[in-house]
């Protein structure tokens, strides 16, 4: 599959070590940009976007975001097994946020399509409802019986909110509203939401949806037996995972650059523990990075652990350790 000619193009460029060989070579050269994508393959979507998080009254800005995690991840070093592609931005023009989200799931569809391995960057958290319709659609093609999609949100935020004007708030609900529609189970949870974060009413709402939840004290490397053994659980009624990671459920210390600061968080090191924990499943099927905004950056400290989480990815699903 080739990458959608109305796609913005990214330009890699970055540190070259030529005394050090092959063996030397960063992401910015080994990484295609004009080329068919296949198994095996590592594929990297933009979608700088943050009209979702406008309309949901965030900091603007998110849009920057797929531009500062590629500059992170060009000088990062290459392994022999991993073979990159990147197949541009999906664009949103002004306000026409639904029509993007439509164009990023044909095309992420057709990436899972090819076998490859999508993860998308963000850009506002109203790129999840576009990674997950693109699940959703190629899973529509590709099975005739109703799939079992496990959600997985690392967020401070549970995102659930009932406005009717779809946001960077909204998408689980409009997920669980799809699967609805479609009869299928909605299995959702999310790892790090703060108790101080979420309204009430939205906690009512993720009880209602039968939503899971592990607050941000106890997301906690000395209670990783805790989480892990409810995650595996979570992990072992899907047959297909999605995986996002909003930065903002990180504390504001450590990530500043996002679209709504965490005062409490969890730290990176438990984060690469869930990426860990659910590519050894054999059952991740894409990942995406939201709400990186590097107006609110520090040294590029955000985008540098966003790039570290999709690297970690990477190397996860590329070394074969996300085999069963």
């Amino acid at each position: 599959m080739k990458p959608s000619e109305e796609a913005g193009k990214y330009i890699w460029t970055g540190r070259t070590d030529i005394a050090e060989g092959i063996s030397g070579r960063r992401w910015h050269q080994i990484i295609a940009t004009d080329a068919q994508t296949g198994k095996g393959d590592i594929v990297l979507v933009g979608f700088p976007c943050d009209e979702g998080v406008r309309r949901n009254g965030g900091r603007i800005g998110a849009a920057a975001g797929p531009a500062a995690i590629r500059a992170a991840l060009a000088n990062l070093p290459a392994w022999p097994q991993l073979s990159l592609k990147d197949h541009g931005d999906i664009i949103c023009h002004g306000e026409a946020l639904e029509n993007a989200q439509a164009h990023y799931a044909a095309n992420v569809s057709n990436i899972l399509k090819s076998g490859a391995f999508p993860v998308a960057l963000g850009g506002g958290h109203e790129i999840a409802f576009a990674s997950f319709s693109a699940l959703a659609k190629y899973l529509d093609q590709e099975q005739s019986a109703a799939p079992k999609i496990g959600i997985i949100n690392l967020d401070a935020h549970l995102d659930i909110r009932a406005d009717k004007c779809p946001s960077s708030g909204t998408p689980f609900l409009q997920m669980k509203q799809e699967c609805d529609k479609k009869g299928w189970v909605f299995n959702y949870i999310c790892l790090g939401a703060s108790l101080f974060s979420n309204t009430a009413s939205l906690f009512e709402r993720a009880g209602e949806l039968s939503a899971s939840i592990v607050y941000d004290d106890e997301m906690t490397l000395e209670n990783s037996a805790f989480f892990l053994k409810k995650l595996y659980e979570f992990a072992a009624g899907a047959d297909h995972l999605y995986l996002t990671i909003d930065m903002d459920c990180l504390p504001a210390a450590i990530a500043p650059g996002v679209s709504a600061p965490a005062a409490f968080g969890i730290q990176p090191a438990v984060v690469e523990m869930v990426i860990k924990a659910l590519a050894r499943t054999g059952k991740l099927r894409l990942a995406d990075i939201a709400e990186l905004n590097p107006q609110y950056d520090i040294d590029a400290r955000t985008a540098r652990l966003a790039a570290r989480f999709i690297a970690r990815i990477a190397w996860e699903i590329s070394t074969g350790a996300a085999q069963p």
